[in-house]
């Protein structure tokens, strides 16, 4: 029997990929679990793992293709000493990395899954099971490592199978550009220009819809506070001292990490994120920080960042970072979280607003420390100031709420011994 390889969704936002490499070639055994290719998403590049068995007859989509989309047949595999002609039912390989629905539309397939228990079947078991109204997860396979295959299936009777809890319907992220002036349009204005187009990749489609979604749709209101930096900048000195024999060297942006995150359980009603129809509050802080790459950026997430030190926070940003630009890093890295940080301070920007990326319910801009005067106990003294906004949704946190969070940022940030405590 032949079935049809799909191209997988392999992130929430993905669309379509690239066929970056094929680790296998036509004629090769295939077994479950074996890594066969490598597919670049709009964020990162990752592995393309098989569960059935068989032989690998035909390769459709060549590597280094780009813009394949998803759920188009990218090669062939043969089981059961078939041939390499698609059977019409078009069943498509399961694969461990994606969360993306299989094309069989099985409710007892998922009601198996539901269970907890992974369910080793042969594509026409699965469409026999569906046909027949069985629950795969009541049907002792006999095949190798326990797979299910047509003969347990046929002679089996079909039970009646609980209806599976399904999620509330969710408005899918297009990644079509935001509305305006159509291309001819732009392009016919700029005939008569010199110009080079350059043709947007799938991170640069997805953050154009997302964005444009973000701030269509979220209620944003802006809050502003200077943040005094002398103590911090003293006490960091001084740490950095300490720990240069270990190698760590902190950075400001560490200690932002770490006062947001406090923050967020000093206000814990802040700690929070829209969720369609409620609002979802966490006890752990798990924080956010963009990371400018070429082409886009990542948001990679410090999960638990309350309960870690300057020096683990710092040690793994560097780590995230670095496979950020790498393009390395796996969906749950930079997937998550309930607060975000946007730090442009580093290139000089004295401040900004930021647009909060759902479905967080707020995100911190932080600007440039800068030498200004400040008046204490009535007299005029230079001092580094650092201006922040923070982006909140109305529809989670209100104003009052918003302001409290941000005084505990600037506290923490004032006061940093004492986040060592």
């Amino acid at each position: 029997m032949a079935i049809e390889i799909l191209m997988p969704a392999l992130s929430p936002t993905m669309e379509e990929g690239t066929l970056a490499k094929w680790l296998v070639k036509e004629g090769d055994v295939v077994k479950s679990g074996q890594i066969i290719a490598e597919i670049e998403t709009d964020k990162a590049t990752m592995e393309f793992e098989a569960v059935d068995e068989g032989v690998m007859g035909r390769i459709l989509i060549a590597e280094g293709t780009a813009g394949v989309k998803v759920n188009t047949a990218i090669a062939v595999l043969i089981e059961d000493g078939g041939s390499a002609e698609v059977a019409p039912a078009k069943a498509a390989v399961a694969v461990a990395a994606t969360a993306a629905p299989a094309p069989i539309a099985a409710a007892v397939v998922i009601a198996a899954k539901a269970a907890g228990t992974r369910v080793f079947a042969s594509p026409l078991a699965r469409r026999i099971a569906a046909d027949k109204g069985l629950d795969l997860g009541t049907i002792k396979g006999s095949g190798p490592h326990g797979r299910i295959v047509r003969s347990d299936v046929e002679g089996a009777k079909a039970v009646a199978v609980a209806p599976v809890a399904t999620m509330a319907p969710v408005a899918a992220v297009s990644a079509s550009m935001p509305t305006g002036p159509s291309t001819e349009a732009v392009m016919k204005t700029y005939a008569d220009r010199p110009f080079t187009e350059v043709k947007l990749d799938g991170m640069r489609k997805i953050i154009a819809a997302r964005l444009t979604e973000a701030k269509q749709t979220v209620p944003h209101f802006y809050l502003r506070r200077d943040i005094e930096l002398d103590a911090l900048m003293a006490f960091r000195a001084q740490l950095n001292t300490q720990l240069e024999g270990r190698g760590v060297k902190l950075s400001v942006n560490d200690f932002i990490i770490k006062a947001c995150a406090l923050a967020l359980q000093q206000v814990p009603v802040a700690n929070a994120v829209w969720a369609g129809d409620r609002v979802l509050q966490f006890t752990k802080s798990d924080v956010a920080v963009a990371v400018a790459i070429e082409g886009g950026l990542f948001t990679p997430v410090l999960r638990d960042a309350e309960g870690k030190t300057l020096s683990a926070l710092s040690s793994e940003m560097k780590d995230l970072a670095k496979r950020a630009r790498d393009r390395k890093l796996a969906p749950h890295e930079y997937q998550g979280g309930s607060f975000a940080i946007s730090n442009l301070g580093m290139f000089g920007i004295d401040s900004f607003d930021a647009i909060i990326n759902p479905p967080h319910a707020a995100i911190l801009a932080v600007g440039a420390g800068v030498a200004k005067a400040i008046i204490k106990n009535g007299a005029v003294v230079v001092g580094t100031v650092m201006s922040v906004t923070l982006s909140v949704d109305h529809r989670v946190i209100d104003g009052a709420v918003g302001a409290q969070l941000l005084t505990a940022i600037k506290n923490n940030l004032e006061n940093p011994m004492a986040m060592l405590a």
